[in-house]
Formats: C-alpha cells, structure tokens, sequence
C-alpha cells in the first residue's frame, strides 16, 4: 500500500486527508493519506526517517516556505515562488513543487472581467507568494498588505477608501477568519467595497468567511479556496504517480 501525507502545524481541520482518502476510495486506489502533525519544521527529518515508504506529501501552514532547505530540489517555479505545497519522492530525492499558484490561478479566471484590474493581495507568507506568481502570470498588477511596514508594501493603516476603489480584486491569504475563529477577518475598509469588487478568500472553513459576507453583503463576487484546493491536490497527485 502507497502511503501520502499532508505536514503542517496544525492539521485537525485539514482538507487534504479527506479529500485524498475519499478520492481513494472511489478510485480503488491501494493507498493511505496520513496527516503529520509537527511542532517544529525540524521534526521532519525524523518522519521522513521513520516513514521510508512515503510516496508524497503536501506541505501547509507554517511550513511551505520553512520546507525548502530539507528538499534536494525545486521545480523552476518553486524556486521562483520561494514556497513549496508539494513533494515528490523519487527514488531517495526529495523535490519541491507549488500547485497552489496553478490552483488559484485556474480557480479565479472565470471571475475576471473583460477590462483589467489591480488587485491588493492581504498577506506576505508562502500562500501569498503562489497568488503574487499566478497574478503575475495573469498580467494583473498587484499590491501587498502586510501588518508591518516593507518597503513597495502597504500596511492595513495605508488602506482607505480610495486604495480599495482603486483594487477592484482583493485576495485575502492570510488565516484570519479560519474555523473556529470564524469572526476574525482582515481590517480593512469593508464600506468601499462595491458591486465592481472581486472578494477572493484562500480559506475553506468556513465556506463563507467573515471576510467574504462583508463583500457579499455589498454586492462584491466572492469566491472561496476550496477549488483552488482541489485542483492543486489533483496537480499534487499528478506530481506524485508522475515520480514513479
């Protein structure tokens, strides 16, 4: 029996294992999905020891960009992203894919309008750096928002009315608003928000976020990561029986 996991920090919620093992089970697949629960990126090295039959693993939260040092290899995208959701096992080398920026680039081309638009991407972490590359290829210019002042960012303080007008795609990859703090959401101007916007949340669970009903209240489209997940776990899988 093949065995995949997902590692992370924090995995009670997870889609992967779920969404694998019933994949599994439809298929007549002969294998198991496993979530790897680890304190510190370190301890990898210990279950990547322990655990010699692993055929793959998806990496999330906190650990996607932590990862990179233990990989033998980056795809070149991976490389350029700086973050890695994906590994591929062959033979006794370890490579490094993203899917997520084929996730959310597939998953949010059919909301985008005819004419262009900017868009403010919330967050600075791994995830955020998928979304940056796959805006990147959709030529759509992009501005970051970061709790902390970097220079080229801008800071939740910077964010008024004007700013919001003017990014017509806000992306919110940050985990605020994740099950079970599901009132939590990124401080941000809410009342610009119009029917022009596009509300695009990396979260899953809840389904609809704090975020996404104070776009959706305002007439914005909104759009949660649960395609984007599915089709970067389809890559993923992909990825995995390619390597064999």
């Amino acid at each position: 029996m093949k065995e995949y996991g997902i590692i992370g920090k924090s995995l009670s919620h997870s889609f992967s294992p779920r969404y694998f093992d019933q994949k599994f089970t439809q298929e007549s697949i002969d294998a198991v999905f496993r979530a790897f629960e680890l304190p510190e990126i370190d301890a990898v090295n210990d279950l990547l020891y322990d655990r010699p039959q692993l055929d793959g693993l998806c990496v999330t939260i906190p650990y996607k960009e932590a990862i990179i040092p233990y990989l033998d290899e980056l795809d070149a995208a991976a490389l350029d992203i700086g973050a890695v959701n994906c590994i591929q096992f062959c033979g006794n080398k370890r490579k490094g894919y993203n899917t997520d920026v084929i996730g959310f680039s597939a998953s949010l081309k059919p909301l985008l309008p005819q004419e262009p638009l900017q868009a403010l991407v919330l967050g600075t972490g791994g995830a955020s750096k998928a979304v940056c590359a796959a805006l990147k290829q959709l030529a759509i210019p992009y501005t970051l928002v970061s709790r902390n002042a970097i220079s080229g960012h801008l800071t939740y303080t910077d964010l008024d009315e004007q700013a919001i007008s003017a990014h017509r795609l806000i992306v919110n990859t940050t985990p605020l608003g994740t099950y079970p703090d599901i009132t939590d959401l990124p401080p941000i101007p809410y009342d610009a928000v119009s029917a022009q916007h596009i509300l695009y949340d990396l979260i899953y669970n809840p389904a609809e976020t704090a975020f996404l009903k104070e776009g959706k209240s305002r007439g914005a489209r909104v759009k949660n990561g649960l395609e984007m997940l599915e089709l970067q776990a389809e890559e993923n899988w992909r990825l995995w029986t390619a390597g064999h």
